[in-house]
């Protein structure tokens, strides 16, 4: 057997630079990238062996480990999970930085490897500078943050034990079921210390996206469900556009008439303007499907888990409906008590389309679907108009971007009140024109997001929308756009504060507090006004405020026109949202108070929590 000797860190690079896909045709890298901050842990190891393969795997510099992990992410959404990168760190407070990051790969099921460095193996210098001693276990180390949010974690204490780790680490990063974040902890004296590897090792290898056939038996029984409903509605996932299912979803909903609602990552599965494309569903769903889930008789959910926002905390659909889930993992497919339909969307819509023949809804069904839609896109047109307010709404921001955007460009968001307007307002055609990270909803994803969308995505604009208060949490990888050229377009919102949990704390009976910056302990004077525009181009951006929706179009103009990252900022209404759609959220709301406005509001929740326990 001929080896080759190499450090663990060299074999590390070396393995990854050996994993191929095939896609449309071409032969491309697994991975695409590699985001490095250097520090002690990682500089001498990890360094050295990127610093040999440049060409082959770029190493990408960033401004905070967070945010490079974000970008990361994002890449890997906006490709289909088909490609994904690369993230290391030093020891200490590096690594864990991108403990968050983890959290929104693997609430997300979305592919990236974490290469954390970690403290000697060999222990000799112990304790060494940013460790974190544990008094009771010496095998601890800070990088046991990343276990309960990784898919699959392991600490290479010998570089023999790569052999075995990385191909189980790419297992599940191409897996279908398990897909989401690895962590391998790197000690950074094994980065340094070498070993004869089989050569063998190092072969390229092509992954292949699995696709599993969904049982017989359950097929039967799904389409035997099927052809017993009258009313039934389809929710699209994020598992349609991971499994390329677009036109099987699209065939099957066209020749049976299925009214279709999509959940924040399933938006797209169908063009915004598709006949059978109800708008999106649950909490901050459109009204047209809501009132289908309200009264329908089978819901057919399609690559989602349905978490809480898709089913109004479980008080927004007909209690007496019955539940088909199409999901690839069967730990998704049996929620809510579902009959599952365990397979891949492709293959099994495609099936389902097949044993359907000569089934259909009930005509009065196809109607009433086909009046709300026209309905539910009226209001859209009505909220997203400028009306010449003296504060913009979020939802007229949102129009007027929309506007801008061309048939392939992105929006990117994530936390606060703007993924609701945007899950029901935004249209879209191009089946990646919508990337939202609202899994974790993580305040701080989405300028950095707009970066990994743009890596992955070069030929489209990127309009990345944020609020002022998830802009102060993290924007360092503005100047990381700008630093590699990869452009985006960002519009920051600034209703001086946290508008959206105000919104939320006024609704469970309580006053303002501590969500405004009018309403939290400031000094004699109040919280400064920040400087949004400024501060962006002090980080290299082009930037503007505007002052109505008007100016805000224009400024997109010239935005689209920058050859480099541009920022607009204008000051936004943080009372009203859109008033159409939407539906019930289960917030808990105190028992007692001495605030007659909670106990209004505890009335008004245990009413919902009545309807909730009927689809437990």
């Amino acid at each position: 057997m001929k080896t080759i000797r190499l450090t663990m860190a060299q074999a590390v690079i070396r393995y990854l630079t050996a994993q191929k896909v095939l896609i449309d045709g071409e032969l491309k890298p697994m991975f695409a990238g590699c985001w490095a901050i250097f520090g002690h842990g990682n500089v001498a190891g990890l360094g050295e062996a990127l610093y040999q393969v440049q060409d082959q795997l770029p190493t990408y510099r960033a401004h905070n480990e967070q945010g490079m992990a974000h970008a990361a992410i994002a890449y890997a959404k906006t490709l289909n999970r088909r490609q994904m990168m690369a993230c290391t760190a030093s020891a200490g407070p590096g690594a864990v930085n991108m403990v968050t990051a983890a959290a929104v790969a693997h609430v997300n099921r979305l592919p990236v490897l974490f290469l954390p460095g970690d403290t000697f193996a060999t222990r000799l210098p112990d304790p060494v500078l940013q460790q974190v001693e544990n008094f009771h276990d010496h095998t601890l180390t800070s990088n046991d943050c990343f276990k309960p949010v990784s898919r699959f974690f392991d600490r290479i204490t010998r570089p023999e034990q790569l052999l075995t780790s990385l191909p189980q680490a790419m297992r599940v990063l191409t897996d279908p079921i398990e897909c989401g974040p690895v962590t391998l902890a790197l000690p950074q004296d094994v980065q340094t210390m070498a070993y004869d590897y089989p050569e063998h090792f190092f072969n390229e290898k092509l992954h292949q996206l699995r696709r599993q056939a969904p049982d017989q038996r359950e097929l039967e029984d799904a389409i035997a469900l099927i052809r017993q409903a009258k009313k039934p509605l389809l929710i699209a996932g994020g598992g349609v556009h991971y499994s390329g299912a677009l036109e099987e979803l699209d065939a099957l909903v066209t020749r049976f008439n299925l009214p279709v609602g999509e959940t924040q990552a399933g938006k797209g599965a169908l063009p915004w303007d598709h006949e059978r494309n109800m708008g999106t569903v649950g909490v901050t769903g459109a009204a047209s499907t809501n009132a289908l889930a309200a009264e329908a008789d089978l819901i057919i959910a399609v690559g989602t888990r349905l978490g809480d926002f898709a089913t109004g905390s479980r008080a927004l659909i007909n209690p007496n409906a019955k539940l088909l889930c199409l999901n690839v993992a069967s730990f998704d497919a049996i929620k809510h008590r579902a009959l599952p339909l365990v397979g891949d969307a492709k293959l099994a819509l495609a099936l389902l389309e097949a044993g359907l023949d000569g089934w259909q809804p009930e005509g009065n069904w196809i109607e009433k679907a086909a009046q709300l839609r026209v309905q539910w896109n009226h209001s859209v047109d009505v909220a997203t108009t400028d009306r010449g307010t003296n504060l913009p709404t979020d939802a007229e921001v949102v129009g007027a971007v929309n506007r801008a955007a061309g048939e392939k460009d992105i929006v990117v968001c994530a936390a606060g009140g703007l993924p609701g307007e945007l899950q029901k307002l935004w249209r879209t055609r191009f089946d990646r024109g919508y990337h939202m990270e609202y899994g974790y909803s993580c305040m701080g994803y989405e300028l950095a997001g707009g970066l990994g969308a743009k890596m992955a995505k070069p030929d489209s604009e990127i309009f990345v929308m944020v609020g002022d208060g998830s802009y102060l949490m993290l924007n360092s990888e503005i100047a990381t756009s700008v630093m590699l050229g990869h452009k985006i377009v960002m519009v920051v919102l600034d209703n001086r504060g946290f508008g959206c949990i105000h919104r939320l704390q006024q609704f469970c009976g309580g006053p303002g507090f501590n969500n405004m910056l009018e309403d939290c302990l400031t000094v004699e004077g109040g919280a400064p006004k920040t400087d949004f525009a400024g501060h962006a181009r002090a980080l290299g951006a082009r930037a503007e405020k505007v002052g109505n929706i008007q100016q805000l179009e224009a400024a997109l103009e010239r935005a689209k026109a920058s050859p480099i990252s541009y920022l607009i900022t204008l000051d936004t209404d943080v009372v009203n949202a859109a008033e159409e759609g939407g539906s019930w959220w289960d917030v808990a709301v105190p028992e007692v108070s001495p605030r007659e406005q909670v106990m209004e509001a505890r009335r008004r929740y245990e009413s919902f929590k009545a309807r909730q326990l009927q689809n437990i």
